[in-house]
Parts: C-alpha cells; sequence; structure tokens
C-alpha cells in the first residue's frame, strides 16, 4: 500500500461549482496536487472562471452559468454532458448567504439561500445521474461531497436565519442522499468548513488575525485544510466514509469552550 493507491485521483474527472474562487478554488487545487485528469468549474461570472483556469492550468476548464434555477441546472448538465460520458466527483460548493435583523428579514433572503444551498445540491446531483453512474462501480464508486458549514451544526451570533437553516438542511440532505445513492456506487459526504478566507466569509478573509481569536487553534483555514479534506472524501482512502460530515474549522464545533460559562459546582 502506497500514498498513490489511497489518494491518487488519476483517470478521474470532476465538477465543483463555484469552483472559481474561494473554498471551491481550494477543492480543485487539491484535486490538481492528486494528479487527476481533468476538473470542470463552474460559476457565474466569465472573468473569474478565465483567471482561475490561466492560473491553474489546462486541467481546469470553465462552465459559465447560474445553478440557481432550474434552468441553469439543465443548461450545466447539458453541457457537461455534451464533453463527458462520465462523471467519478461531484462537488456542490456553490452557495449563498444572507443577513438581515429578525424583525427586517426579507422572504426573498430565504428564497435564493434555499435554492441554491439546498435545491440546486440535490437537483444538480439528481440530473447528473447518468453521468455519475456510468463508470461507478464497488472497486470505483463515484463521489458527490456537499459543502456546508459548521454554521449547520452549532448556532452562530450572526442574523443570517436562512443560511444557517440551509446548512442545516445540506448536512441531513447528505445522509438521506447517501442511503439511496449507496446502492448505484455513488458515496455522498459533506464538509462543514469553519472560518476560510472567501468572498461569503470576509471576516476571514479581511481580518484574519481578528477571526483567528475566536478558533480554538488560533489561525483560519487555508487551501492545504480544505484540499486535503476533499481529496480524502473524493479518493480511494474515502470510499468507507459514506453520509458523513467531515468538520474542518480548527475546532470551534469540538474544541470550543465557551467563555461565558457558568460552573455547576459553583467553582468547588
Amino acid at each position: 500500500m502506497t500514498l498513490e493507491d489511497m489518494f491518487s485521483l488519476k483517470g478521474r474527472v470532476a465538477l465543483v461549482t463555484g469552483g472559481s474562487r474561494g473554498i471551491g478554488k481550494m477543492i480543485v487545487e487539491g484535486f490538481l496536487a492528486a494528479g487527476i485528469d481533468k476538473v470542470y468549474i463552474s460559476a457565474r461570472k466569465i472573468h473569474e472562471i478565465e483567471e482561475t483556469c490561466a492560473e491553474l492550468g489546462d486541467k481546469v476548464i470553465g462552465i459559465q452559468g447560474d445553478i440557481s434555477t432550474m434552468s441553469g441546472i439543465d443548461a450545466l448538465v447539458e453541457e457537461l454532458s455534451g464533453r463527458e460520458t462520465r462523471l467519478d466527483i461531484l462537488v456542490n460548493n456553490a452557495g449563498s448567504a444572507w443577513g438581515a435583523d429578525y424583525l427586517d428579514f426579507p422572504e426573498a433572503g430565504w428564497d435564493k439561500v434555499m435554492d441554491l444551498n439546498v435545491k440546486s445540491p440535490f437537483f444538480l446531483t439528481q440530473k447528473l445521474h447518468k453521468l455519475l453512474t456510468a463508470n461507478s462501480s464497488q472497486a470505483s464508486p463515484s463521489k458527490v461531497i456537499n459543502i456546508a458549514s459548521v454554521d449547520g451544526l452549532r448556532i452562530n451570533p450572526w442574523e443570517t436565519y436562512s443560511y444557517q437553516a440551509s446548512k442545516a438542511a445540506l448536512i441531513h440532505l447528505t445522509r438521506r442522499m447517501a442511503a439511496r445513492l449507496v446502492q448505484d456506487h455513488v458515496y455522498v459526504t459533506a464538509i462543514a468548513p469553519g472560518a476560510f478566507p472567501s468572498s461569503m466569509n470576509k471576516v476571514a478573509r479581511d481580518h484574519e488575525e481578528q477571526s483567528s481569536k475566536g478558533i480554538p487553534n488560533k489561525r483560519v483555514g487555508d487551501k492545504y485544510d480544505m484540499g486535503g479534506s476533499a481529496v480524502y472524501l473524493a479518493s480511494r482512502a474515502g470510499d468507507y466514509t459514506i453520509g458523513e460530515t467531515l468538520t474542518v474549522d480548527g475546532g470551534i464545533v469540538n474544541a470550543h469552550l465557551p467563555t461565558h460559562f457558568a460552573d455547576p459546582a459553583g467553582g468547588l
């Protein structure tokens, strides 16, 4: 047994939605480091796609589109199906957030977030089922990785009601999809990131030192943390991990001691 046996992605084809920047781009870089043949990335902004493809090389192929709508999902599936006869790895990373005061939170803030963060991963995976099962087997299963958030596992003090609910929903949806798709040798898992610098987490991006203070290991996440986690789940090493949500957060969920904890023993 070698490291290559466990973690190599040679010969594999992947699609990473929202793969032109942030966490999606980190995952793409991880897949490239693991020797993947091709990674398709989708995003709304063509200039971001072009910049990422130019930076990361010709193994990265961009497809412009908006998967927040069913027509956008259909267009992406049609485009990919015209280029490939199989898909080995799907990363449902594209997402959105909305913050507003409880009394002012609008319906649009629910519809936009739930559509992209919950509805889109389900229907994109459903509509890619033919490609995902084209080459899948027990010896070489296809993988679906949903990008959730630690905000789906614990309460965030920010008033991002629909975002937190959507990520909790995606974590449970991951388990339910895993239970259905395992019979087709398509293994579904999720990653729950903590603080990673991105356009959706501007605090971690623009105020790294301040953001790090609230994290048990005192730093924000980087491309090695995210890329390595995604490679594990996508590779042979992760074949026995099904329906699980991997928390990648520096200890926020499982190693954080509250600062305002009242000792039930009265300090004795």
